[in-house]
């Protein structure tokens, strides 16, 4: 079913093109939002679900004047719990499924749930072995007279999501067999999918397969029900959409022909980003690099498969890394740094052109941070998707800074930070006097920073304007989501059901009015 805008069918002014005629935010149109992830949700359950913390969540945006929730990522994590790195881009991650939820679907008891995690953190080791004892008991609870009532239900979600969810079960299933290990590592005949080799495999591990199918049925019933909430108050969802994908994935597994891997299944080439200032040798982030003329004699059938299965659980995508789309920077694999790549062109227009008739709209929100070079501007602005503006960036003293409020356009979503940014307050701590000066002369101390960067970005001329909810409840460093280049102790983080009744969210909401942000 093609996507349908969720805000209205119209076209961006500034006669950037006619090629998005599906605007995700037409003429005029100004809301405002938060950032929060699922895992950061309150829940007795050692992290977010998607149980009565999420709509209790939802309330509060609804009252508190909020058009839209962003997430992150919300794929199976793998590597250090990354969200940027999961193991599909089309399942769910199941440490997300509430506990809850399945106690009033008869599929576990209160005694089964009985934990004593803490509330404001994340321990990921302790909730994974938790989480998935859990789901050994549903499952077996499923199987029984207890789950009769979802068993026609199940048959018919495997059957609609078989494209995909075959694969990742078995893929799962076997990395459960070879003890987690790198798939490149498994026989031979399993990492180049002999059909002999994967016909046994699935008979010898049909159990544990049914396993993984099960826990993606239980997600996805749960994920469906909080976004009709969130469509009943008038709360719109934002997804988050990695451009790469993890080398050790189910998407590389079941498709090594949309890859540039070598004849071992290792990447050619891993991704990254050149040398900068704040980076001397660039970044190596390790994912496999897509082989854009394979994919294009597809059609681009596997990408636009993977916005339509995120596009079945939110109304609009943040594409990450946007610059992707235009060219991205190709690291030898094996390289000590990131100085060695070079630029190759990405798919560009042709690949937007079949998204939007695919999709039947381009529901988009570019990442374009970063190293930006004007070709990627003309292909966001080609097709109207709206560019991100991050606050925290504007105060450098330079009236041309693209992040200040003065140089936005109407076609904009402005953050005062993103998940990669310290909170606000841990911003304003670590500034030189100099840039405080220039960024918020009239603050005292930063417990007044986040609050005045939000108004900034509520007050301008940006569509769409989010805050982490970090900002809005004025934490420091104690809340920070994510430390690019710290490679433990990230994602973590928590807020607890008391932080949701402070007057904040009263607060916001007159923000939300005076900006004229309101629903």
């Amino acid at each position: 079913m093609p996507w349908s805008p969720s805000v209205t069918d119209a076209t961006q002014p500034g006669g950037e093109s006619d090629a998005g005629s599906a605007q995700l935010f037409p003429p005029g149109y100004r809301a405002s939002g938060l950032l929060l992830h699922v895992t950061s949700l309150p829940s007795p359950y050692g992290i977010g679900d998607l149980g009565a913390g999420a709509v209790a969540w939802i309330d509060h945006l609804h009252d508190a004047g909020q058009g839209w929730w962003q997430s992150l990522p919300l794929g199976p994590t793998g590597y250090l719990n990354s969200p940027y790195q999961p193991m599909s881009s089309f399942a769910g991650n199941a440490l997300l499924i509430s506990p809850a939820k399945l106690i009033l679907d008869g599929l576990l008891t209160a005694a089964d749930c009985a934990c004593g995690f803490s509330q404001n953190v994340v321990d990921h080791d302790a909730v994974i072995a938790f989480k998935h004892k859990l789901l050994d008991i549903a499952w077996k609870n499923f199987d029984s007279t207890a789950g009769k009532h979802l068993q026609l239900e199940f048959q018919q979600f495997c059957s609609e999501q078989s494209h995909w969810l075959d694969d990742y079960a078995l893929f799962r299933a076997l990395k459960n067999e070879f003890g987690d290990a790198y798939f490149v590592e498994w026989p031979e005949e399993l990492v180049w999918r002999v059909p002999a080799a994967l016909a046994e495999a699935r008979r010898k591990l049909a159990i544990k397969v049914d396993q993984y199918r099960f826990a993606q049925f239980l997600l996805f019933r749960q994920g469906a029900a909080v976004k009709q909430y969130a469509q009943a108050k008038g709360v719109r969802l934002i997804g988050d959409l990695p451009f790469f994908v993890s080398p050790d994935s189910s998407d590389v597994w079941a498709n090594p022909e949309l890859f540039l891997l070598d004849e071992r299944g290792r990447p050619c080439f891993v991704a990254g980003v050149p040398p900068d200032y704040f980076s001397p040798h660039g970044q190596l982030w390790g994912n496999p690099v897509y082989n854009w003329e394979s994919i294009r004699a597809t059609g681009y059938h596997w990408c636009i498969d993977r916005m339509r299965a995120l596009l079945a659980h939110v109304d609009a995508i943040r594409l990450d890394h946007f610059r992707g789309f235009a060219a991205a920077w190709h690291v030898p694999a094996g390289a000590p740094t990131a100085q060695s790549g070079q630029w190759v062109a990405g798919p560009g227009t042709e690949f937007f052109e079949t998204a939007k008739h695919e999709l039947g709209g381009l529901p988009f929100i570019a990442e374009d941070l970063g190293l930006i070079t004007p070709d990627v501007y003309q292909l966001r602005d080609q097709f109207g998707i709206p560019g991100t503006r991050v606050l925290q960036f504007a105060f450098d003293g330079h009236a041309d800074n693209p992040y200040l409020p003065g140089n936005y356009i109407h076609n904009t979503v402005v953050y005062t930070g993103t998940h990669d940014n310290p909170t606000t307050r841990e911003w304003f701590d670590a500034m030189p006097e100099q840039w405080r000066r220039n960024a918020l002369p009239c603050v005292r101390d930063s417990a007044e920073a986040p609050s005045a960067l939000m108004r900034l970005a509520w007050e301008s001329v940006a569509a769409l304007a989010i805050a982490p909810l970090q900002d809005l409840l004025g934490l420091g460093a104690e809340a920070r989501m994510n430390l690019p280049g710290r490679p433990e102790g990230n994602w973590r983080w928590r807020c607890t059901a008391e932080m949701m009744s402070l007057p904040a969210f009263q607060w916001l909401r007159d923000l939300t009015g005076e900006s004229k942000r309101l629903p």
